[in-house]
């Protein structure tokens, strides 16, 4: 019986570089076109290099790329010299200037405490970036990328951040945002960024510009005594069952038919669809919970798609509403416990759930989530969000995610779908 030949010996794994080892940094500028990031490479291949790392930025058409490579095999003067000739040579012939420097090692290690801040501006001004990463920089952080994720209808950029936890930069943040009147993010970094995940929205003033009771209530007749304690109660002012009670009260005796009314005079909040569309797209569930009422969210569940709702119900009897809710109230901690309902039938921990809302009664469910949005909110809801929305735009609301404008037009225009 023949033996069997010996098993071949595994390849020897990579060993990481040290610091001491030499490497060169190629540097490319000038103007863009088609091909230069290839010819580069091109270029660099005659001399058997490996590839450390690569950067590439366009800014209003002039490309900055940079490559980080080993010398070249042999590690001769001669033949570095060649190809440092042979890279300034195929530069000049393109109109591009290159830059070659000698060093050791890679790209220093980003530190431990690493986050993504989000600045959305409207405008974003060159004083409050100047703030904003003075600020990161007096808290013992580095700015170690940025990346701009939209330019319309505001304009966002996303700076990776490492060496400062990410509470302790929030906390330095917030203030000076609020200074400087942009609305920014700060999110740990990791793997469950992302994960798929579930969003669940408040309706009135959210998803929606209206507030449903004042549409009921102006066919009621009783619109401003009903528009004065909404105000009062999602002020926090009032507490929202007593509040409830109060106003549903009002529409005692007017005909239910009126409800196809209601549904016709709801409007979406601009960039509502594209928020849905794109999150469902990436395999986000989404939510609604309402202090407002099922003859109107069941509506909205139908024409957007929707994975869950919950809301309180009026009460119709002969045809008329009786001035009464029926079943479980929708409050401020009602929302909170349907957020977790919502994730447990999601099968999503409640740190990768995303709530967005803008009165009182939206507070516990803002905190309880992973990500709490406050959207064009009360002053005492902006406070005690994770982070605060204030430009008239839900989709806005995908740059915290780290989702570009240039990813969702993208999408939609593969299935001419027309963006907000």
């Amino acid at each position: 019986m023949n033996a069997s030949p010996p098993a071949a010996e595994p390849a020897p794994s990579p060993q990481p570089r040290t610091e001491d080892e030499r490497t060169l940094l190629v540097k490319v500028f000038g103007k863009d076109r088609p091909g230069i990031t290839a010819g580069l490479f091109a270029t660099l291949g005659e001399f058997a290099v490996d590839v450390i790392d690569i950067e590439q930025m366009v800014t209003r058409g002039r490309i900055t790329l940079c490559a980080l490579i080993t010398p070249p095999a042999g590690g001769s003067p001669g033949v570095e010299g060649a190809l440092r000739a042979t890279v300034h040579h195929w530069a000049e012939e393109l109109k591009l200037q290159a830059e070659i420097i000698s060093g050791t090692g890679d790209n220093r290690p980003r530190r431990e405490g690493r986050s993504h801040v989000t600045v959305l501006g409207h405008p974003l001004t060159a004083s409050a970036v100047a703030a904003l990463t003075s600020r990161i920089s007096a808290a013992g952080g580095n700015i170690d990328r940025v990346f701009r994720l939209a330019k319309y209808p505001v304009t966002a950029v996303e700076l990776a951040v490492s060496g400062v936890p990410t509470e302790e930069l929030r906390a330095e943040l917030a203030l000076e945002a609020a200074t400087q009147r942009v609305d920014i993010a700060v999110v740990q970094a990791g793997l469950q960024r992302r994960a798929k995940r579930l969003v669940v929205m408040d309706v009135d003033s959210t998803l929606i510009q209206d507030e449903v009771i004042e549409l009921f209530a102006a066919h009621a007749g009783c619109e401003a005594e009903v528009a004065e304690v909404t105000a009062a109660a999602m002020a926090g002012e009032l507490d929202f069952e007593e509040s409830l009670r109060a106003r549903v009260a009002l529409l005692a005796g007017l005909d239910a038919s009126v409800t196809e009314k209601v549904r016709a005079d709801v409007r979406l909040t601009p960039g509502a669809r594209t928020l849905i569309r794109t999150l469902q797209r990436l395999g986000f569930q989404v939510a609604i919970v309402s202090g407002g009422f099922t003859q109107v969210t069941d509506y909205l569940v139908e024409q957007l798609g929707l994975d869950f709702a919950a809301a309180n119900t009026l009460e119709v009897e002969d045809g008329k509403f009786t001035g009464r809710v029926t079943g479980e109230i929708v409050d401020r901690a009602g929302k909170a416990r349907w957020l977790a309902r919502f994730a447990e039938q999601a099968k999503v921990p409640l740190e990768q759930t995303v709530a967005i809302g803008d009165g009182a009664n939206d507070l516990d469910m803002l905190n309880a989530a992973g990500l709490g949005v406050a959207f064009n909110a009360k002053p005492v809801v902006r406070q005690a969000a994770d982070t605060a929305v204030n430009v008239p735009f839900l989709d806005t609301v995908l740059y915290l995610l780290g989702i570009t404008r240039e990813e969702v037009e993208a999408a939609d225009a593969l299935d001419g779908t027309p963006t907000e």
